[in-house]
């Protein structure tokens, strides 16, 4: 049997420091900082202490529960030497596990309140908390209402309990966790806040790497986990003079076409990089037009590349549209093909990533915690692309791009311009550099 020793924050959240019956804790912190690991511990030592006691696990989504939350508590179940189907069982179809001293804990997805109004918990467990919607929270403290108690519960308090990191915007938990705690003065709703800094098991590249990929705003976030503003202003950060260089096509050096696929207008963007760097040197914005006449007019500007051609952009790009028998990418296949372009590479996800996730990408290029620069733009060249860095923006208050409505685009016809070509570049970096929590 393994042995834990716990972490100053861990020990903090699983912990009660006051006499209430209710106990709601949110354990807010970096990536790798424990939070999984903690609070599948917390459910398995309920389970244990409080025979008959029915507790319930869950995220937005079942698959998240799946993939971390339940792999957690089945190791440590293993870890703290507990039998399968002696002291223990675990039904896939229910998604339930079952303790020989009668409790129980169910896992299940959050995505729909109503699913698991009809419950009777003592307990319960929110996996990346900043995902769930505030009446999904509220939900299942309606659900703490089971009335059984066994013989030695004498110190028995309903308990949820969360972890997550921080949310991009000031969103349910900071309302609840820090101005609603100010406000009522509420001892029984804790946020332990954890850098991944304090996790002293990380091997000790780990906090390096991220200082190296993350940008300012997004390390002291995902890593030191307080909470920040991320998605207030702008959606670039840190861009500046140091971001804009000449830069010069070169034929016998790899050519990467990153592609938004829109029609009014199609947004490409043309670029060179290395193991670290970035730049982006031209681009493609045109109206009303379609991705046979872009690859054109691609044709047209680098009629004799010598070096291989690597296609990013648009996941969704390789599905066949209403307009054509043929996808955006088998369309451009075909024409550099026809121009004698045989050494084409498509460098694509299998599906687009959430444009946060790019946007966080994005930003780390530009400029990383360290304040080194490895995105590079041709003011030259790159209009539009410069355009939406200085003034594509979140909605106010939100982690929403603020994405121009038609009304607004009649007014300023500039406007049409925001968004497509910032999802171009975005994709080709995020490709790349995708950042790993």
């Amino acid at each position: 049997m393994v042995k834990y020793k716990l972490l100053d924050k861990q020990r903090e959240f699983i912990e009660i420091p006051h006499s209430n019956s209710l106990d709601v804790a949110i354990y807010q912190g970096g990536y790798g900082s424990g939070k999984t690991w903690c609070g599948s511990l917390l459910g398995i030592l309920l389970a244990k202490k409080y025979p008959g006691c029915r507790g319930l696990v869950g995220a937005k989504e079942y698959e998240l529960v799946r993939k971390t939350t339940l792999v957690s508590y089945l190791d440590h179940l293993e870890n703290l030497g507990y039998i399968m189907d002696k002291d223990y069982t675990y039904n896939k179809v229910d998604k339930i596990i079952k303790f020989s001293n009668g409790s129980e804990i169910l896992f299940s997805a959050l995505e729909d309140p109503e699913k698991f109004k009809s419950l009777n918990l003592h307990w319960a467990e929110i996996e990346e908390a900043s995902q769930i919607t505030d009446s999904s929270f509220k939900q299942l403290i309606g659900r703490l209402r089971n009335t059984y108690r066994g013989k030695n519960w004498v110190d028995f308090r309903y308990r949820l309990f969360g972890h997550t990191n921080p949310q991009a915007d000031k969103g349910w938990i900071w309302q609840r966790f820090v101005e609603g705690v100010n406000k009522k003065k509420q001892e029984n709703y804790r946020l332990i806040i954890a850098p991944t800094t304090n996790n002293i098991y990380l091997p000790q590249h780990f906090i390096q790497s991220m200082k190296d990929s993350f940008d300012e705003e997004y390390y002291r976030i995902n890593v030191l986990g307080e909470f920040g503003d991320y998605s207030s202003g702008l959606v670039v950060k840190g861009f500046s003079e140091k971001n804009k260089l000449n830069l010069k096509y070169n034929p016998n050096l790899p050519l990467h076409l990153t592609c938004d696929f829109n029609v009014d207008p199609m947004c490409w963007a043309l670029a060179h990089k290395d193991e670290e760097n970035v730049y982006f040197f031209d681009e493609i914005v045109l109206e009303n037009t379609s991705t046979q006449q872009c690859i054109e007019e691609f044709i047209r500007r680098f009629p004799k590349h010598k070096s291989e051609i690597i296609i990013n952009g648009d996941a969704s790009g390789d599905n066949r549209s209403t307009q054509s028998e043929y996808t955006n990418y088998v369309i451009i296949k075909n024409a550099l093909k026809k121009h004698g372009y045989d050494n084409v590479k498509f460098k694509l996800r299998d599906y687009n990533p959430p444009i946060l996730n790019r946007i966080s990408a994005f930003n780390a290029r530009v400029k990383n915690s360290n304040g080194e620069c490895h995105l590079f733009i041709d003011p030259r060249k790159c209009k539009w692309i410069l355009y939406n860095i200085y003034n594509l923006s979140f909605k106010e208050g939100t982690s929403i791009v603020d994405v121009p409505t038609h009304t607004q685009i009649k007014s300023n016809r500039d406007f049409k311009f925001l968004e497509h070509p910032f999802d171009a570049i975005s994709y080709l970096v995020e490709y790349y550099w995708r950042l790993r929590g």
